[in-house]
């Protein structure tokens, strides 16, 4: 029996029962939390659609169990902040997807926008190949490759700029 499982979730303690300590991160981010932005897409950390961060490094919630998370800070697509923290704002990486309309059916999205913004927080000014091999474990099976490199691209100037 596991004991009740302690998380920090986009910067929220969450006490989970005991059952939910079995559960992997997936499970109860979207179901005991009502977090949706990671999706449930191979559930074998395969397609990144499940992508979050823990202790900012973007890892796959589908295979990892909820307990083994426990007291380390899990972020959400939820949990994204806009650069200069301004409610209401999506985060660079969210908007330039919207502006660069890099989705179609948005299955991938939180993968892509989770790795993304991973990728820009540790190397603010890739190259395309550096985009392409960040995303590269990532599935689309819409095809919006291109325009989700784009996006990413666009994101890291923007982002640039704002803090020129």
């Amino acid at each position: 029996m596991y004991p009740p499982t302690v998380l920090q979730v986009n910067q929220v303690r969450c006490e989970l029962p005991q059952a939910a300590g079995r559960a992997n991160l997936l499970q109860v981010l979207r179901n005991d939390l009502q977090l949706n932005g990671p999706k449930f897409g191979c559930g074998l950390g395969e397609c990144g659609a499940c992508t979050v961060w823990v202790d900012g490094v973007a890892a796959r919630a589908c295979v990892i169990p909820a307990h083994g998370v426990a007291g380390r800070e899990i972020t959400t697509l939820e949990g994204l902040t806009p650069l200069h923290g301004v409610a209401g704002e999506l985060h660079p990486v969210q908007q330039a997807f919207v502006d660069a309309q890099a989705a179609q059916c948005g299955y991938c999205l939180n993968g892509m926008v989770m790795m993304a913004a991973a990728l820009l927080a540790r190397e603010p000014n890739p190259s395309e190949a550096d985009v392409r091999r960040e995303l590269s474990g990532n599935l689309c099976r819409c095809g919006t490759h291109i325009e989700i490199v784009h996006a990413v691209l666009l994101a890291a100037k923007r982002m640039k700029e704002s803090t020129a």
